[in-house]
């Protein structure tokens, strides 16, 4: 008790006299009494993919065929040592709005749901989570998830373990407005879980435009975001990709990137590191693929720690208030 009171007291002290927060000063002071001595780097072999566009639900031996795919390049990502596959959103099938659309093809109207094979969709999915188990492979895997009837099924990205075991579902959250307005059940939570110690958030589809999903998981301490998406609209649609490394370099933290393989539409899969860089990509000519990489929970990172400290407050003692100067015409 002596100890540990000692210890406050010395937190609230380095407070006083630096005007930072209890949190900030609480950090500092662990800091300093651990003795400079930084924790070992907790890492995970991670593999990240792109996947065939299959975007009819009705047909049935397009939907074994992604079945198929996604086990191949679960086999590949274990031969080449990884821990963890990340696959794209609608990995398993990216329904085309026109080919649900009641009112379609011509006309984008509400999704009749009741062409999907779902009973396909099932034994593809019940295949990939007992592979995951005998693999011992973390599985990642974007899908429609059935709810039900009237209610629309959520976009969703399966969280299956090395036991195969489905451990949680993320459900996509900031939606398109043809999904909200005519496909999908948008999702209400983040999700994170872990992996050998080092700390995963999930994203998907369009939610890259979103900064606030991003900064959010950084709040929550992960280590790596599994962002997966269908890509660009267009030829040469580069915008996700690029916010992706905007935001791995402002958060300081890795972003899978796992994109279905469209050539020329969209940047190939890849790994960001916390710098913002691609580390890894996968084939660029659109082919399914993987590329694997070695990412860390870096506890050595020091611009991390810093910009949560430069978020809570600690510029405020330094400003400067009615300076006629400053507000003068003539700045000279």
């Amino acid at each position: 008790m002596t100890q540990n009171g000692n210890f406050k007291r010395r937190v609230r002290a380095r407070a006083a006299k630096t005007g930072e927060s209890y949190t900030t000063a609480l950090m500092h002071v662990r800091r300093s009494s651990s003795n400079d001595l930084k924790p070992e780097a907790k890492s995970v072999r991670l593999a990240v993919a792109q996947t065939t566009v299959y975007d009819d639900p009705r047909n049935i031996a397009a939907l074994s065929a992604s079945g198929l795919e996604m086990r191949r390049l679960m086999r590949q990502a274990h031969e080449a040592g990884a821990r963890l596959v990340h696959f794209p959103e609608g990995a398993t099938c990216s329904p085309s709005k026109r080919i649900m659309s009641s009112n379609g093809p011509e006309k984008v109207g509400p999704s009749d749901w009741g062409r999907y094979e779902w009973t396909v969709l099932r034994e593809e999915l019940e295949a990939t989570r007992k592979l995951a188990r005998q693999l011992e492979l973390w599985t990642i895997v974007g899908s429609v998830h059935q709810l039900t009837p009237p209610h629309r099924p959520h976009n969703s990205l399966y969280v299956i373990s090395d036991r195969g075991e489905v451990v949680t579902r993320y459900d996509e959250r900031m939606l398109s407005n043809t999904k909200v307005s005519f496909m999908y059940t948008p999702g209400s939570s983040p999700v994170t879980f872990e992996v050998d110690g080092v700390r995963f958030g999930c994203a998907l589809g369009m939610e890259t435009h979103f900064p606030e999903i991003f900064i959010e998981y950084e709040r929550l301490a992960v280590d790596c975001v599994l962002f997966s998406t269908t890509g660009g609209s267009s030829p040469n649609d580069l915008a996700f990709a690029a916010e992706t490394q905007g935001h791995a370099a402002s958060n300081r933290y890795w972003i899978s990137f796992s994109v279905l393989a469209r050539n020329g539409l969209t940047a190939p899969s890849g790994i960001v590191a916390p710098g913002g860089q691609w580390i890894a990509q996968c084939a660029a000519d659109g082919a399914p693929s993987i590329a694997v990489v070695d990412i860390n929970d870096n506890p050595g990172d020091i611009a991390r720690s810093w910009r949560r400290t430069a978020r809570e407050g600690i510029y405020e003692p330094h400003l400067v208030d009615n300076d006629q100067r400053s507000h003068s015409r003539d700045i000279f």
